[in-house]
């Protein structure tokens, strides 16, 4: 599901499940891809949830006032080993985390979903 950069483009099939699935958590644009007779979409994750458990994850660093980024003071400069608190997350299947929308976050019905597809090119890992 990986595009350039952080940008998801998934084929037709795939976002025809996403749809299904997660309806107001995605929109999907139409791309085309030079030498690929197949239709592909970029994947838009509509949501960003303020979910980060930031005493469950591994570590969490934030812009602070010494870093001369006061646009960014507070927010996260780096996550690792995220995990998310599941009483924040709600209703949403498939969405960014708020302060850190590097990855794209998947409920597991979509995560069993996409392998049961056999989507390629994507990695799950629980957080």
């Amino acid at each position: 599901m990986a595009g350039a950069g952080r940008t998801p483009v998934v084929h037709v099939k795939l976002a025809i499940l996403l749809l299904e699935l997660a309806p107001s958590d995605v929109q999907l644009h139409p791309v085309d891809i030079t030498g690929c007779p197949d239709e592909y979409l970029i994947l838009v994750a509509t949501r960003l949830v303020r979910c980060i458990d930031d005493a469950a994850t591994e570590e969490v660093r934030y812009w602070m006032p010494e870093d001369e980024r006061p646009d960014k003071l507070g927010q996260y400069r780096s996550v690792f080993g995220m995990k998310l608190d599941p009483s924040r997350v709600g209703d949403a299947k498939v969405f960014r985390t708020w302060g850190w929308p590097v990855a794209l976050i998947v409920s597991e019905d979509i995560k069993v979903a996409l392998e049961r597809a056999r989507a390629t090119g994507a990695e799950f890992e629980e957080v």
